[in-house]
């Protein structure tokens, strides 16, 4: 009998798809904030694995509390950070929650100015001595990042190096399926971390140039070199209708958008 292929077991879901501010985007009447597909939603960007042994973030979003909501994930078991933009992070009281349920610390994976970013904005967490009761801080431990693939839930992680405009941050594969939102270069000893892949998730803000972020033309570029078997562009801004833009991208290529699945 023909070997079948093995069975995937984990996923990656898409919680949020937009920009920093959303679609729609507050005081914007235009075709696509006041459309009724729900493909034109876009809370912020932001992941959730979910693997074998557990649920674990890739940035936690202002919406992260309905994000999860939506998509009926009752616990998670960690968090790995981008970068510390406010649309990537300040979701992160909604983790609290979490640390009463697993009675200790929710490891937050990030690179040193992440971790001093989020002690200044949620100093409240950090304060010495803690005169509150259990539950009604986070409960948070930091583990640091550095450039070399690291064991999570028994999930391989590989961090790849993105610059965003002059600002180092980080995309991460998880198998054959490589998450690289906030970037307008990349380079050149990351590429080869992005051979061999079956899903791109990209960003691609918008046609126009921006400064730091790939418009669709920069992406279709790199698309293009890492030839992986489908991508999907994410970090959307409203100027892009989903039905219409996905009508004249190439076959495997298409825009993400919030709640969508991807096993591997």
């Amino acid at each position: 009998m023909p070997t079948l292929p093995p069975t995937k077991t984990s996923k990656l879901t898409l919680l949020g798809t937009g920009t920093s501010h959303g679609v729609p985007m507050i005081g914007c009447h235009c075709e696509v904030c006041e459309s009724t597909n729900p493909r034109n939603k876009r809370t912020r960007t932001g992941v959730v694995v979910s693997v074998p042994g557990g649920n674990f973030l890739i940035d936690t979003p202002p919406e992260l509390r309905m994000q999860l909501l939506r998509e009926r994930v009752d616990l998670i078991h960690a968090a790995l950070y981008t970068h510390s933009h406010a649309d990537h992070l300040f979701g992160l009281d909604d983790l609290r929650l979490f640390g009463f349920y697993l009675k200790g610390p929710v490891p937050l994976y990030c690179e040193a100015n992440v971790e001093q970013q989020i002690r200044r904005s949620y100093n409240y967490a950090f304060e010495v001595p803690r005169n509150n009761h259990r539950g009604a801080v986070p409960a948070l431990e930091f583990q640091r990042i550095e450039l070399e693939p690291f064991t999570l839930l028994g999930q391989t992680v590989q961090p790849i190096r993105l610059l965003h405009g002059k600002l180092p941050v980080l995309g991460f594969r998880i198998g054959d399926v490589a998450f690289c939102t906030d970037v307008s270069q990349i380079p050149d000893e990351s590429w080869p971390l992005l051979e061999g892949l079956e899903v791109l998730v990209l960003d691609a803000l918008r046609e126009e140039p921006h400064p730091t972020h790939l418009n669709i033309e920069q992406a279709l570029e790199v698309v293009e070199r890492v030839k992986p078997q489908r991508t999907y562009f994410t970090h959307i801004a409203h100027t892009l209708e989903h039905e219409a833009t996905n009508s004249r991208l190439p076959q495997g290529i298409e825009l993400a958008y919030d709640g969508l699945q991807i096993p591997f």
